[in-house]
């Protein structure tokens, strides 16, 4: 079952995924930097954005609508991804200095059809692998996504030095045909009649959903489960510059060295949900995100130490691989295989709900009490989540 086409589809799917994340956030950030334009338009520039937290507004036109021959994910598929190509290559020949709405359009339209694709993604993922599969198939989707962030975050900078940022991005647009070679190739999956009108396809998800025993707690565990994973997160950075460690200390450790474990966490996570299944998969690996954001403690009391680092960092990225894979899998059990686009759009969207929110007052918190609690408090947020899940335990255990 690991070495199955499903799961190859899965992990290359991932790919295909995690390639636009970047190209609008970190590399654009670096390219328009270099160009010298200003940090209030750089600042601005993360509303392009705006489409990831909203694309469960378009999502049922996914549902209702086949647009090709060739199967309904599959056709949006294509035609997302082929957009997709051709908005990357529109920002290789826009100039941040000289150009800069129309710099700003095209990174909207990557987003916009990056949104999509993941909406597409995701259903096809939920669609095509058992129920049992599930947990593998997010395992295998965490890595496949990861490898194509490191490759555009890590590589596209490394590469721009070689050939510019414009050379960078027609090469990215290049490594998207991986994902339209992976379309044409997958089969198309077998599904209940999907909704025969509009209004069916915007209405009953959302009707379906909410008729479900605890519906909302269900909403208020999606928001809760990584969110203190999510708050430290977010503050990790000053955290290593204030302890001592370097930039390229940083680059090398964490946003290198780290990438790995996450990697591994994602495949590991999905194998042992074969066994343990999802909601002991969720216990185990929650558990294990909230020590492991307890554990940058540690680094208050080793003082600036590069073993001690990696071996932090190690932990919390292999834990968070793996409740990333559960998550994952826990929400395409939420949905059904009528609405899987909708409804999945919907509860991931919710799912970065904290990124936003939640991330903002960190910094005050961690400077008004001091990073020994705020890391302690950030681990401690995982328990309410924890308690949730027990009411899930019948049907979750059923799956």
């Amino acid at each position: 079952m690991v070495f199955s086409t499903r799961m190859l589809i899965a992990l290359l799917m991932g790919f295909a995924s995690g390639l636009p994340l970047l190209l609008t956030l970190t590399l654009l950030q670096a390219w328009m930097k270099s160009a010298g334009v200003d940090l209030t338009t750089i600042g601005l520039f993360a509303l392009v954005g705006l489409p990831y937290t909203v694309k469960f507004l378009w999502a049922p036109f996914l549902d209702r609508f086949t647009p090709l021959a060739m199967g309904r994910r599959r056709a949006w598929l294509l035609l997302t991804q082929l957009a997709l190509i051709a908005a990357i290559a529109l920002m290789a020949f826009a100039s941040p200095q000289d150009s800069p709405f129309a710099l700003a359009s095209a990174a909207l339209l990557v987003t916009f059809f990056s949104a999509t694709q993941d909406i597409v993604i995701d259903a096809y993922r939920r669609e095509a692998l058992l129920d049992e599969e599930l947990g593998l198939g997010a395992g295998l989707y965490v890595p496949g996504y990861r490898a194509a962030m490191l490759l555009v975050g890590g590589g596209g900078l490394v590469l721009a030095d070689q050939i510019g940022f414009s050379g960078v991005y027609l090469v990215m647009a290049a490594l998207m045909g991986i994902g339209v070679v992976t379309t044409l190739l997958a089969p198309e999956p077998r599904v209940a009649v999907p909704p025969r009108t509009l209004r069916d396809a915007v209405i009953d998800p959302f009707a379906e959903y909410f008729k479900r025993e605890h519906a909302l707690l269900i909403l208020l565990f999606i928001v809760l489960y990584k969110l203190g994973d999510q708050m430290a997160s977010h503050m990790t950075i000053p955290f290593y510059l204030e302890m001592g460690y370097s930039n390229t200390e940083i680059g090398a450790v964490v946003k290198t060295f780290g990438v790995v474990p996450t990697l591994f966490g994602g495949v590991i996570g999905g194998i042992l949900m074969l066994r343990i299944g999802i909601y002991s998969g969720l216990w185990a690996f929650g558990i294990l995100q909230g020590i492991s954001t307890a554990g940058f403690m540690i680094l208050l009391y080793t003082g600036h130490d590069l073993a001690w680092l990696a071996a932090v960092i190690g932990f919390e990225n292999l834990s968070a691989g793996m409740g990333t894979a559960a998550f994952i899998a826990f929400m395409g059990s939420l949905t059904n295989k009528r609405f899987t686009a909708t409804q999945y759009a919907l509860l991931t969207s919710l799912m970065g709900v904290p990124r936003v929110f939640a991330a903002a007052p960190t910094g005050y918190l961690a400077l008004t009490a001091g990073w020994e609690v705020f890391f302690l408090a950030c681990a401690l947020i995982a328990i309410p989540g924890l308690v949730l899940l027990v009411k899930f335990r019948g049907w979750l255990n059923r799956e």
